[in-house]
């Protein structure tokens, strides 16, 4: 995949999604800068509370994704740092971290998961927090319609993100997604997706960050949308 469908794609999935962005925006007023968000992408959420004056770092392991962070936030009060959630250190301390759209859920296991979390507690100030989103299980079927595709137009292609399947595993949730694309000239050429998250409790979770120096501090619900399932957001702080 060559960089710029990559960022399209990011965009495509993940761009639309907005029920979380009022959380961020609260907990950014109440623990002021500078913000750190894990898993930054294009910009979903670094973007927003830029835009609304907050000191805003955008940490993302994929450098097509920050290039396009960058351009769009040339203006506005935000970094684009290219780290791994699990190996990074910042030059001065953050007072939030975010942790959006199950991002931690991503790592396969609790060591991998403890990396990340020993990096964030060193990345925070005393009495900062981390916000980190969770899905603890995928809702029941209830009968209604398969949700509609992902789509997004650039230049002329059309681009498709259908979600196939979610299939619960154990310790996992396995997601499908067959993603189209359609050129100008009206030739279709698709290709499926996968992407594994990690399941787990939030106890178990505020188990795991305690043991590296993060204590619970609260927890939100993020209610499900049309298209999109509700999460838990676990609040820690890192201790004095």
């Amino acid at each position: 995949m060559n960089a710029t469908a990559e960022a399209i794609w990011h965009d495509v999935e993940c761009g639309a999604y907005a029920a979380d962005l009022p959380l961020w925006e609260e907990l950014a007023e109440q623990q002021g800068g500078p913000v750190l968000e894990l898993g930054c992408g294009t910009g979903r959420v670094a973007l927003h509370l830029a835009r609304r004056g907050h000191e805003t770092i955008g940490l993302d392991i994929e450098p097509a994704l920050l290039a396009v962070l960058a351009e769009r936030g040339e203006d506005l009060p935000v970094k684009a740092l290219e780290a791994d959630a699990r190996e990074f250190a910042l030059a001065e301390p953050a007072s939030l971290v975010l942790a959006p759209t199950h991002l931690l859920q991503l790592l396969p296991d609790a060591e991998e998961r403890a990396r990340s979390l020993r990096c964030i507690a060193g990345a925070l100030r005393p009495g900062g927090l981390l916000a980190a989103a969770i899905i603890e299980e995928m809702p029941e079927p209830d009968g209604a319609p398969p949700p509609l595709p992902d789509v997004r137009e650039v230049d002329g292609w059309i681009y498709s993100s259908l979600a196939v399947e979610a299939a619960i595993g154990p310790g996992e949730i396995v997601v499908r997604r067959l993603r189209q694309t359609v050129s100008p000239e009206g030739s279709l050429s698709e290709e499926p997706n996968e992407v594994r998250i990690a399941t787990f409790s939030a106890e178990a979770f505020e188990r795991e960050a305690a043991a590296c120096g993060l204590v619970p501090a609260g927890r939100h619900e993020i209610p499900p949308t049309e298209l999109h399932v509700g999460s838990l957001v676990v609040l820690l702080e890192r201790s004095p």
